[in-house]
């Protein structure tokens, strides 16, 4: 936990007050508090040990936080439910989400509640890592170049081994992190473009968990525990976020055989959560807030992630995400390490701040929820028109433009950087592993091009799919 002492907040309210006496003396119009009139200043915010939690604990340590007159402490989190859980109740002001806990939650898939995001905090930063076992296994049937795999690696390799478990009456355990998380569809992407049935939800105990008419059983770990559960065998692969994929390379138990970069090209991972009441009742806290963590994805990323060996410094305290510095350098600076020994460059593995990658799109929330529909987590078939709705009840571009037009009008950023004329939909997207294009205009239209998944009118019944009657 990371709290400044009452004495330190004093003295920094004193000089606020003195620094704001003299900007509104002045004929300036730029001073924070000429634009906002915080509702409340001190602030609680939860996390995962996670580098993509990174903006964060850069606006704590570079005093973006503090710039807009916050005085912050930040809160590790056991799991993602807890998490959430403590933003619902209030015991978190906001915190470090997957990108669908808060469409999840607004539907009322699993805990209802309101939650809505209008900072997006980065672009890729996940993989999926194999057990050496099943490496092994697999790493004959992938194409080899100098003597290398060639990526991306198709799920199409797993397959046989998957099948060989199957004829000998053996589960095939993964993990992901969560039901709603990026890591769960990415890994279910992944499986089913390569032939694989990951499978769906829906009632009984097998439709809970995901399982029903499953090749592949995919169940829930925490990230942190994820190389150890698959060293102990309970589990034979994972899709998760750095730096456990790394870790594994560096215990010598495992090989991450895709990122999701190569699933999705730069595809939107975790958000920035609050609950609606929230965000109503402090708009201005809010858009500071926002400011400052702007401020902190443009400092990861400016000058070509010169200051990321800084940034992986911060990260590798155990406040933090608590792995050694090596092990989150590996991807955090640029590289990416598959099969040990074999590291590659990877310069976009996380994006903080290029490519917009902080503004909240309504394609990118609306993709997600084609992903709980195609596998059965919404249960009946949804209208274009109720996507785009929800996307807007949950996705906030209108709030984030307000704080980056804020910071452009005090010179902390550039008006390029941002996408000013959007209407919160991105171009069509081609970049997937199986050259599906994806319009989020056009929900409907892109579940049903998918060979595996629930198409219009199926319900997903206790022991396999229907036809809605």
């Amino acid at each position: 936990m990371f709290e400044q002492k009452s004495v330190y907040k004093k003295l920094s309210r004193l000089s606020a007050s003195i620094f704001t006496a003299a900007f509104l003396f002045s004929t300036s119009s730029n001073s924070i508090a000429a634009e906002l009139e915080l509702e409340k200043d001190e602030l609680t915010f939860g996390f995962i040990k996670l580098t993509d939690m990174a903006p964060l604990a850069i606006a704590y340590e570079q005093g973006f936080f503090e710039d807009e007159g916050l005085f912050v402490t930040l809160e590790a989190q056991a799991n993602w439910k807890v998490l959430l859980d403590g933003v619902i109740d209030g015991k978190l002001d906001g915190a470090h989400m997957l990108a669908g806990q808060p469409l999840g939650a607004t539907i009322g898939y699993g805990t209802k509640a309101h939650i809505i995001t209008a900072f997006s905090m980065d672009l890729n930063g996940n993989g999926i890592t194999v057990s050496n076992d099943i490496w092994s296994q697999m790493k004959k049937n992938i194409p080899h170049k100098d003597g290398k795999p060639v990526h991306p690696i198709s799920a199409s390799a797993l397959k046989p081994v998957v099948e060989k478990y199957k004829s000998e009456g053996k589960p095939f355990n993964m993990g992901m992190v969560f039901p709603v998380s990026t890591h769960n569809y990415e890994l279910r992407y992944w499986l089913a473009a390569g032939g694989l049935q990951p499978g769906f939800y829906g009632p009984g105990a097998s439709g809970t968990v995901g399982q029903i008419g499953a090749d592949t059983l995919l169940s829930v770990t925490p990230p942190p525990q994820m190389p150890a559960t698959m060293e102990a065998g309970t589990i034979y692969g994972y899709c998760v976020g750095e730096p456990w994929n790394q870790q594994a390379v560096f215990k010598g138990i495992g090989v991450p055989v895709v990122t999701d970069y190569e699933i999705w090209k730069n595809n939107p991972e975790k958000v920035f959560g609050v609950s609606n009441d929230w965000a109503e009742k402090y708009p201005n806290t809010h858009l500071a807030v926002l400011k400052a963590l702007i401020r902190a994805a443009k400092w990861l990323d400016e000058n070509d992630n010169a200051n990321r060996p800084a940034a992986v410094k911060i990260l590798s305290k155990p406040n933090y995400v608590g792995a050694d510095y090596d092990v989150i350098a590996n991807s955090m600076t640029g590289t990416f390490e598959y099969e040990k020994g074999d590291k590659r460059e990877v310069p976009d593995f996380n994006v903080f701040y290029r490519y917009f990658a902080t503004y909240p799109y309504y394609s990118d929330a609306i993709w997600y929820l084609t992903q709980m529909r195609r596998w059965g987590q919404i249960a009946d078939d949804k209208p274009d028109s109720w996507y785009q709705d929800v996307a807007k009840q949950v996705y906030k571009p209108e709030i984030y433009m307000q704080a980056a037009e804020l910071l452009i009008k005090e010179g902390k950023v550039a008006k390029a950087d941002f996408p000013f004329g959007s209407d919160g939909y991105r171009d069509p997207q081609t970049h997937f592993i199986d050259n599906i294009v994806y319009n989020g205009k056009k929900p409907n239209d892109y579940i049903a091009k998918f060979p595996i998944g629930l198409k219009s009118g199926d319900v997903v019944t206790g022991t396999g799919i229907t036809k809605k009657k």
